[in-house]
């Protein structure tokens, strides 16, 4: 068995830097699907945390857990900052 870099804690660790900061969310839907989109990272909770998408039409799932992190499903980075 291979053990893991991460664990959940480290991935809640990272994810709570982010707070208040704008993501680029990725999302893999399977079956070759997947999703893209840039919000604000709007809420921290012991078993998830939210985002707020930027596109007020958007439909779609905004709250993921953090074991959705660490198995590779939903990819959260912040936004480069242009200068």
């Amino acid at each position: 068995m291979i053990k893991p870099k991460n664990d959940i804690a480290s991935v809640r660790k990272t994810i709570a830097d982010y707070l208040r900061r704008q993501v680029d969310v990725t999302v893999n839907l399977g079956r070759n699907k997947v999703l893209r989109y840039c919000g604000e990272l709007s809420g921290v909770y012991p078993a998830l945390f939210t985002v707020r998408p930027n596109d007020e039409g958007f439909l779609g799932k905004t709250a993921y857990s953090y074991a959705e992190v660490l198995c590779g499903n939903v990819k959260v980075k912040p936004v480069k900052r242009a200068e």
